[in-house]
């Protein structure tokens, strides 16, 4: 999101910042592959070098989301609160798991992602447009949902549904999410 006169709110610093938070690990992770493509050189040569690297690449894409435990969010939100920076590793998988789970499961949706959505949403109206989404849901809806199909959206944001209980229910749909996320992006 870019502010009026072209600054974009210091989100390159803060990207920047978020690697530099991971530099323990991404050393190790750099020391690891070099010596071990150095000593596979040493006895085998550059081509079996370069097929380490590639092993330890896809090793790294195909193993990381394991090693992250299920429960890491309360640990990224524990350390939000206590002014502790985490490392850029946890805050994405946590986030791809957030998204993951909204999508798979109604519950998870309702307790977890709709939250942040409905925030989101009551952010941007209320400095936007001056609306409150608690107490004015119906011009909420008129400025989010502009088209006739947009209405089908409107149960996934709707601060007045009560969550649902059903287990077994799937959750928010990839293209309702995207296209609520345009919707809030343009609003």
């Amino acid at each position: 999101m870019t502010r009026p006169g072209g600054q974009d709110g210091g989100q390159a610093s803060q990207a920047a910042d978020g690697w530099l938070s991971a530099w323990p690990e991404l050393a190790c992770a750099a020391v690891l592959v070099l010596t071990t493509s150095l000593a596979v050189y040493a006895y085998a040569g550059l081509g079996a070098a370069a097929f380490t690297v590639c092993g330890w690449a896809v090793a790294a894409l195909a193993l990381l989301p394991a090693l992250i435990p299920a429960g890491s969010q309360p640990l990224i939100e524990q350390a939000a609160r206590e002014g502790r920076q985490h490392t850029s590793f946890l805050g994405f998988w946590g986030k791809r798991r957030l998204l993951q789970d909204a999508t798979a499961s109604m519950t998870s949706y309702d307790t977890e992602l709709r939250p942040v959505l409905q925030h989101l949403l009551a952010a941007r109206l209320a400095e936007r447009h001056g609306v409150s989404l608690t107490s004015d849901p119906a011009t909420a809806r008129r400025l989010l949902l502009s088209g006739r199909n947009d209405d089908s959206l409107w149960f996934w944001l709707d601060p007045a549904r009560p969550p649902q209980t059903d287990l077994h229910r799937d959750g928010i749909p990839v293209r309702a999410l995207a296209a609520i996320i345009d919707r809030l992006e343009r609003l």
